[in-house]
């Protein structure tokens, strides 16, 4: 595979907030995840972050150290091999954010689970996420100890034990265990090789109907454009399945909020596509892996502020319909992950309300009727989303939203 082409495959960065994933990004592809202004104040991942890199090996260097994303190998001073390109998700850890991290996922093809060697394991939400990835249905994990210049041999030893004791029984278990300092680059080279053993780049069918999960929304245009040279909303995210083309028409669900005759409903949103983007690379045509950006000629007042984050976009007549009522299969954790207390899992009840994640889209749904388990809801917001989908559930327990299990679409 060619470097100017797109990255293959998306790495999900999970765990409690403050244990280093923007950091280990940063190690791992040079590039700061967290843009956002109000991120870089207080320090943690308010969006989803995205940062591309390039694994490469070195011909001469004996493993793990011939593992690198360096061109150039510093030690033999030669080309070093190209192996793939990857695309970095950098998912917030920080309890209130828990949608942006489900919604996240729906992008990821494996994670990467962060657990700080310097406090506790497990902290709450690095159990909220292991269960997340559960509920998602992210299957290949690989777990980094970090922050080991933090503390002593006797601790991170410690630490790996409790490590080891958290997982079992999740799909976490047996899982390797790669103790890292990504502040100063240690064992950096031994991750990459354990991502490329453990986190494969997925089969894809490209025959499939196009369709991509809306992850980010922008409108690009800087204050003070001329009208002849605004551009239009731009939509970022990732194609789960098929392929886009530049000039290719596009159907964005469920779309515009419609207020009539004293009802109010969505209309799909119909454009074309202006330009593909991939990293820094702009791209005549792409498909399923990394995250893409997709310039199109809609008025950036719809794209702007992330508006349309949650949308499916795909080829007209392709996509699963928009739905405002659900009916899911459930199934219940049997205890409330997030908190310390980790309380049992209570029964659906009619008229409470639930937090869903379908895909990328965040909603709130009323439950009409709960039965053992099967459950009908009605959605504030509607979703497109086609029967057999995975849903999370989540119940407001203490002023938080917490993951208490998931459904399954009827």
């Amino acid at each position: 595979m060619s470097e100017e082409k797109q990255p293959e495959c998306n790495i999900g960065l999970t765990g409690h907030v403050d244990h280093g994933k923007t950091t280990l990004v940063a190690a791992l592809s040079g590039v700061w995840a967290a843009h956002h202004s109000e991120e870089l104040k207080r320090g943690i991942t308010i969006k989803l972050g995205y940062a591309d890199t390039t694994f490469r090996k070195c011909p001469e260097c004996p493993p793990p150290q011939c593992y690198t994303t360096k061109k150039i190998c510093p030690v033999h001073n030669i080309e070093t091999t190209f192996l793939r390109k990857v695309s970095f998700v950098d998912a917030p850890g920080h309890e209130s954010l828990m949608a942006t991290m489900l919604s996240g996922a729906a992008l990821m093809d494996g994670a990467i689970l962060v657990i700080s060697a310097a406090e506790e394991c497990p902290q709450p939400q690095t159990r909220e996420h292991l269960v997340a990835l559960e509920i998602i249905g992210v299957k290949d994990i690989v777990i980094v100890q970090n922050k080991i210049d933090a503390v002593d041999k006797q601790k991170a030893l410690e630490n790996y034990k409790q490590i080891l004791a958290f997982t079992k029984g999740t799909i976490a278990e047996g899982a390797p265990i790669i103790p890292v300092s990504s502040l100063h680059g240690a064992n950096i080279d031994y991750l990459i090789q354990t991502l490329e053993e453990k986190i494969k780049t997925p089969v894809r069918d490209p025959s499939k109907p196009a369709r991509m999960y809306v992850a980010r929304s922008f409108d690009v245009n800087k204050p003070g454009t001329f009208p002849k040279d605004l551009k239009g909303g731009v939509l970022g995210g990732s194609l789960i399945q098929g392929r886009l083309k530049v000039g290719d028409e596009l159907e964005i669900r469920p779309g515009i909020k419609v207020e009539q005759g004293g009802r109010t409903f969505y209309e799909p949103i119909f454009t074309y596509i202006s330009s593909l983007m991939s990293g820094n690379t702009m791209m005549n045509e792409v498909g399923p892996g990394g995250l893409i950006g997709v310039g199109t000629y809609l008025d950036p007042s719809i794209t702007k502020a992330d508006n349309l984050v949650g949308s499916v976009a795909g080829k007209p007549g392709t996509l699963p319909p928009t739905r405002q009522e659900l009916q899911l299969k459930v199934s219940l954790l049997d205890r409330v992950v997030g908190t310390k207390e980790m309380q049992k899992v209570e029964h659906l009840k009619a008229r409470e309300n639930l937090m869903l994640v379908v895909g990328s889209a965040v909603t709130v749904g009323v439950v009409n009727a709960a039965y053992k388990d099967d459950a009908q809801l009605l959605l504030k917001r509607p979703v497109c989303i086609e029967t057999g989908m995975r849903v999370a559930l989540s119940r407001m327990l203490a002023g938080r939203w917490r993951l208490i299990g998931y459904g399954y679409v009827q």
